[in-house]
């Protein structure tokens, strides 16, 4: 993958994430948020498509994800988790279980990023040991996708 393709993905992830924080706290119409969202930012189409298709998995898939962190995260339920650690957590749950492009330790070593981004040192250590004991239960590659990436 190109390294301007890698930084476009990780803005949009960041966008991804943004949306969905924000949703958490002021949900409306997802169509109407999407349209105000998107006034602000400059995606490329392929990045607004990406975006669009996660955000809505996501929010589609929330209430199995959040069942799905709360298991794994022991003594946690996904109601007491930081905000923007389950955030970051949904989105990379959901990337790793319904995106097959997508390989599971991308999906991981993108949530500790943003999570030592947004949140702090001590929720990516945190975010690191949920998602990856997800993905040793996975019946998948932890690394190589099913698809070929560009190059």
């Amino acid at each position: 993958m190109k390294q301007s393709s890698l930084q476009g993905r990780r803005q949009t992830r960041e966008w991804i994430i943004q949306f969905l924080f924000q949703q958490d706290f002021n949900p409306e119409p997802i169509d109407q948020a999407l349209s105000y969202f998107w006034e602000e930012k400059a995606p490329v189409e392929r990045e607004q498509l990406f975006a669009e298709r996660m955000i809505r998995g996501v929010i589609e898939h929330q209430r199995a994800l959040d069942e799905m962190l709360s298991q794994y995260a022991k003594n946690w339920s996904s109601d007491r988790l930081a905000a923007v650690d389950r955030t970051v957590m949904r989105l990379a749950l959901y990337e790793m279980l319904h995106c097959d492009d997508t390989p599971p330790v991308v999906a991981i070593n993108e949530a500790v990023h943003f999570a030592k981004d947004l949140s702090s040192f001590q929720s990516g250590r945190f975010v690191n040991g949920v998602l990856d004991r997800i993905r040793k239960e996975l019946d998948r590659p932890a690394r190589t996708p099913n698809r070929p990436t560009e190059e």
